[in-house]
């Protein structure tokens, strides 16, 4: 196996980690922003406020784009799994 080989598999990875997990990191940066907008409005400077919301909306994406973030990350194995006859030699 070439470097060139190892480069396309680790950027195929790198891409599918990242859009695998960005719904998720997204939907918990805005939630986590609108938390801190009302933090700061009300001066309610409770630290264990934002929790909560943040995991709701992480397990709310998870039921969102659950189907999807399988599908691509099965495409992707299946990718792998199918030509690692040309990435053992």
């Amino acid at each position: 196996m070439d470097q060139g080989t190892i480069v396309d598999i680790a950027q195929k990875s790198l891409l599918t980690i990242i859009s695998v997990s960005a719904p998720m990191l997204l939907l918990s940066l805005i939630v986590g922003l609108a938390v801190s907008i009302f933090q700061a409005t009300t001066q309610i400077q409770e630290s264990t406020l934002t929790f909560i919301p943040k995991i709701l909306a992480v397990f709310a994406a998870i039921l969102l784009f659950g189907l999807w973030m399988l599908r691509t990350l099965s495409e992707f194995t299946l990718d792998i799994y199918g030509n690692i006859n040309l990435y053992i030699r």
